[in-house]
């Protein structure tokens, strides 16, 4: 109910619902194809994972790899990982935050 006793317009309803799920499905695309990086100990390991947070590609330093010392290694790809997801889940935030909140009118309702 609309306050002051109307109906809602369910044809407006539908079209709002279909404009959020184009706009939804255009946001995830970019996501899917947004590059976001990550590293560790000062630049030794860098992670990339994309926008939706599936991770791309991992490049470790020479410099990071003790034979003696693989814990260390594991250390570090966890934490770029760890930080480029985490910037993801920000870009993430910012591309889908606003579409999460419904239909106008309708809070809280699922496009």
């Amino acid at each position: 109910m609309i306050p002051g006793g109307g109906q809602p317009n369910m044809q407006q309803l539908l079209q709002q619902a279909q404009k959020m799920q184009q706009d939804l499905a255009a946001a995830q695309q970019e996501l899917a194809e947004t590059p976001v990086e990550g590293s560790a100990g000062g630049g030794l390991v860098k992670a990339t994972v994309n926008g939706a947070g599936e991770l791309q590609s991992l490049v470790i330093d020479p410099k990071a790899v003790d034979p003696e010392d693989t814990e260390t290694l594991a250390d570090l790809v966890l934490a770029a990982v760890r930080d480029a997801t985490g910037a993801a889940q920000e870009l993430q935030q910012q591309k889908l935050g606003p579409l999460a909140q419904g239909l106008p009118g309708m809070p809280g309702m699922p496009f």
